[in-house]
């Protein structure tokens, strides 16, 4: 009875512990039975998720209530723009020329205009050619440092690409020390520029200048101390970074089509401005009385701010969507070539990701880019609230709406992803992205987070070293002064603009290799070899690790 009991409970451990468990599915439990005959397996649940992989085939349309939802809020804020543009009144700038009569009880038009006074000629002062000769100069060199900027970004970018695919470690290894050095350089500069300065002297005492002095340095350290405490994750993060990166390089023809998305969604977006502006000038002129004298003014339509608030959300709905659109693209294409075989061809593979974005999946966009609609603007409703309503109260429930609302934005984005492979909708698309992150939830944050923030310090660290150069340059080979410092620091926000949207794309493609690496662990196949060999080094969920020591513990009773 002994060695059954014994034989028993180590085969039920194994089989719960076992690596080839299917993450997205719940086998039926084995339970050890002393009996010779188990009893008959039970019926499947309904909510039993089969394996997914990535969908060639054609795909149902998905979510079509909310593209029809879509499709009206657009169709009415352009059918209403129309209307607003053909009907507006034209005596909405001459208000002046309008005056009561009081046999009519209405405003009419004066029959005689005022004869146009000829404004007088002012001589120019006599440092306003200095005046205007220094600011062209200015302007003039702020326009060509952005040009050439845009222009160096995008090789710039594709540099950077090259680098983290082929050297990732020395460019981390070498971009980690930047991340304390800028700053520091960057704090006791400006404390001796301002010590210097006599104006900022005055502005600003010491005693301030020491304390910000000193709180930044506190920062810097406690950004050294979270290097230290997670050193041991670095080469981890590096490796990841690499697989992306080469991921990337072999899809090179997203970098053509996200920015076309971008620049269509600005087209879409400036007759909808044109209407907003035209919309203010449908109403009428009335009269009002005030103390006893009646006064010609303006009153709009009573429609107009309805059709701005329809237009906003219009625009606010269809900008959440294209980020969406954008993720799922990059998605769907990385996606078909993970799971694509070697040699295959990957030339239909941004393509059908496209036709499948605007196609069939284009509600499951819409739901989801009115979700993050909806979380943004609850976030700046708190955010807002925090003053209207201070105190412990406030503070615990922004606390709990910022953690509930940053848990959807998390769950969302890994939606998309699994939208994109499967083709499925929404609602499924989340139950199958709760499943699979429910047991690597851990791994999950530790891709998203550790290496989102190296990222976001190469970039950072890149940005600056190309600002101080310009303003180097600029400092040599111009009188400019002071305002050096201006144009690197636009300079700097172009760049960082570019090489953040670069960041952006990255960051997709290690969320979406993340959930094939998860498929193909789900299905015990091995599609990628290389990104399986880094994955497979992820921290383990804590939930399963204390599950499978609680199945191992578990005495059996006979």
């Amino acid at each position: 009875m002994g060695s059954t009991e014994d034989t028993t409970s180590t085969t039920y451990s194994d089989a719960s512990s076992s690596p080839t468990q299917p993450l997205l599915s719940n086998p039926a439990p084995t339970y050890p039975y002393p009996y010779p005959d188990p009893p008959p397996a039970s019926e499947p649940e309904p909510t039993q998720f089969l394996q997914i992989s990535y969908n060639y085939g054609p795909r149902p349309i998905k979510d079509l209530p909310f593209l029809l939802l879509f499709s009206l809020f657009a169709l009415s804020t352009f059918a209403f723009g129309i209307f607003s543009s053909v009907n507006r009144n034209p005596n909405s700038s001459s208000v002046s020329s309008f005056s009561y009569d009081s046999t009519t009880a209405s405003c009419v038009k004066n029959a005689t205009t005022s004869s146009t006074l000829r404004s007088p000629t002012f001589l120019p002062l006599p440092n306003s050619f200095a005046l205007h000769s220094s600011s062209s100069s200015l302007l003039k060199s702020l326009i060509w440092t952005l040009v050439i900027t845009l222009i160096i970004s995008v090789p710039f970018a594709f540099s950077v690409l090259v680098l983290l695919k082929h050297y990732t470690k020395q460019i981390v290894y070498v971009s980690l020390p930047f991340f304390v050095i800028v700053p520091i350089f960057v704090n006791v500069y400006w404390f001796v520029a301002c010590t210097v300065s006599s104006t900022c002297d005055e502005k600003f005492p010491l005693a301030y200048r020491i304390l910000v002095l000193v709180f930044v340095f506190v920062i810097i350290g406690v950004i050294v101390w979270i290097f230290v405490v997670n050193w041991h994750r670095i080469e981890l993060t590096v490796r990841i970074i690499g697989v992306a990166a080469d991921a990337l390089s072999r899809n090179l023809g997203l970098f053509g089509v996200l920015p076309a998305l971008t620049l269509g969604l600005f087209v879409y977006f400036v007759p909808i401005v044109v209407f907003l502006v035209l919309a203010r000038l449908n109403g009428k002129i009335v009269a009002r009385e005030e103390d006893g004298e009646y006064y010609c003014v303006w009153k709009q339509d009573s429609w107009v701010p309805a059709y701005y608030a329809l237009a906003i959300i219009t625009m606010f709905w269809s900008a959440t969507a294209m980020v969406e659109a954008q993720a799922y693209v990059i998605s769907g294409t990385i996606a078909r070539w993970y799971f694509s075989k070697d040699g295959s061809s990957l030339k239909r593979s941004l393509r059908s990701s496209l036709r499948n974005a605007f196609g069939p999946s284009s509600g499951t966009i819409c739901l989801s880019g009115l979700l993050i609609c909806v979380v943004r603007f609850v976030r700046a409703v708190v955010d807002n609230a925090r003053e209207d309503a201070p105190g412990m109260v406030n503070l615990i429930l922004r606390c709990c709406v910022n953690a509930l609302l940053a848990a959807i934005d998390f769950l969302n984005k890994f939606t998309i992803n699994f939208a994109a492979i499967t083709g499925e909708a929404y609602c499924t698309s989340a139950k199958m992205t709760y499943e699979l992150l429910r047991r690597n939830l851990l791994s999950a944050v530790f891709v998203e987070t550790v290496s989102t923030r190296i990222l976001a310090g190469i970039i950072l660290v890149l940005s600056a070293i190309y600002a101080i150069v310009v303003c180097v340059i600029l400092k040599a080979a111009s009188n400019l002064g002071v305002d050096s410092y201006f144009i690197a620091v636009m300079a700097w926000v172009l760049l960082i603009v570019v090489l953040g949207y670069f960041v952006h794309v990255l960051d997709n493609v290690i969320d979406t290799v993340y959930v094939c690496y998860a498929i193909d662990k789900d299905k015990g196949e091995v599609y990628k070899q290389d990104v399986h060999e880094v994955y497979v080094h992820l921290p383990i969920s804590r939930n399963s690790r204390s599950a499978s020591a609680l199945v191992a513990r578990t005495p059996l009773v006979v």
